[in-house]
């Protein structure tokens, strides 16, 4: 679990085909939602921007959008803070998590790549941050993993791990890094699988594995070992490429 918030494209954060149309980018809008690239209740891009990255007209995206919110995956909110959402309710229809498997499927390399990516990433980001940190760093790094013991299953995890993860960068003392990472992760988006036919064990599973890496990870950085800190911070990067396969093999 690497935040979100997390290298190479999501299912959201490559351009289109120029032949797909509105039918392509419904598929696609489904992929990332059931991957857990948007949760339910996370608002979805603007709509000039999402368009921009799939490569595709605003009536197209408009179009595949509609048919979402006609079937309820989607719900549009009017007004200064409204847009489009991801519905709170579960929609279990198999057709979707045949699109899923089947857009996964045409991407699953890039996935690989970009977890590879990632995996690289934390590993110099915590190595830099158990040589550099601070007391003042020691002390946000276990504020930030309470918190992330503490808080509920589902998106309050997700973002208390978010927060950890930011934490361990700004202790590395290199904004240059903290930004890539940043960009990494919002491209790659592949964070905790609650998505709408994720498995609750699968998910209960999951945060436990990322509290007994987090624990490890800021005893390590606390005690200035580098490597250690670094092996561990790569394998615990591998988690979101763990959780796909997971849904591969369940599909």
């Amino acid at each position: 679990m690497t935040g979100s918030s997390p290298g190479a494209p999501g299912p959201l954060d490559r351009p289109l085909a120029p032949q797909c149309k509105a039918d392509a980018v419904r598929e696609r809008l489904i992929t990332a939602i059931a991957v857990g690239q948007y949760l339910p209740g996370t608002k979805l891009p603007p709509e000039r921007d999402l368009a921009q990255t799939l490569g595709v007209s605003r009536a197209t995206l408009r179009e595949a959008m509609a048919q979402l919110e006609e079937t309820g995956v989607l719900i549009k909110r009017l007004g200064r803070t409204g847009g489009s959402f991801v519905a709170e309710t579960g929609n279990s229809h198999e057709q979707f998590r045949d699109v899923a498997v089947r857009v996964l499927g045409t991407s699953w390399q890039d996935l690989v790549h970009a977890s590879d990516a990632m995996c690289r990433l934390q590993d110099t980001i915590v190595r830099a941050a158990a040589e550099n940190r601070t007391e003042e760093h020691v002390h946000l790094l276990h504020k930030r993993l309470e918190e992330f013991r503490a808080a509920p299953s589902g998106r309050a995890k997700q973002a208390a791990d978010a927060a950890l993860h930011l934490a361990i960068a700004e202790a590395a003392g290199n904004p240059v890094l903290a930004d890539i990472l940043f960009r990494a992760e919002q491209q790659l988006a592949l964070s905790a699988p609650v998505h709408l036919w994720g498995d609750p064990q699968d998910q209960a599973d999951m945060e436990e594995r990322a509290l007994q890496d987090h624990e490890q990870l800021v005893a390590l950085i606390t005690a200035r070992d580098a490597d250690a800190a670094g092996h561990l911070a790569r394998r615990h990067a591998g988690i979101d490429l763990d959780l796909l396969e997971r849904f591969r093999a369940r599909a």
